[in-house]
């Protein structure tokens, strides 16, 4: 068996990198970011385990929406969601429960 890593993630969110290369970012300030670096960058979060919540780009969750990036909230991985380009980060980060 391998050894365990730790890390301080409290949350981990999946956002599907396929659907933020077609929009071509669409998100932060200047609607050039890709949603997970805006994501990232509103919630004041770093790279890597040491940040405070995950927020990883995974190649492709098969579900391909027009105009939108899939995301799904690892605790609650029953209900994903469809993030409109230019949607406001403050209610995408309170309905993946990433507010607190």
């Amino acid at each position: 068996m391998k050894q365990h890593i730790r890390s301080n993630w409290a949350n981990a969110v999946l956002v599907c990198s396929k659907c933020s290369k077609k929009l071509h970012g669409g998100f932060g300030p200047r609607g050039k970011a890709p949603l997970a670096k805006a994501l990232r960058k509103h919630l004041g979060l770093k790279k890597g385990r040491k940040a405070g919540a995950g927020i990883v780009e995974v190649k492709c969750l098969g579900v391909c929406p027009r105009g939108a990036v899939t995301v799904v909230n690892g605790a609650a991985s029953r209900d994903w969601l469809l993030v409109c380009e230019g949607a406001d980060m403050a209610e995408v980060a309170r309905e993946l429960g990433l507010d607190a």
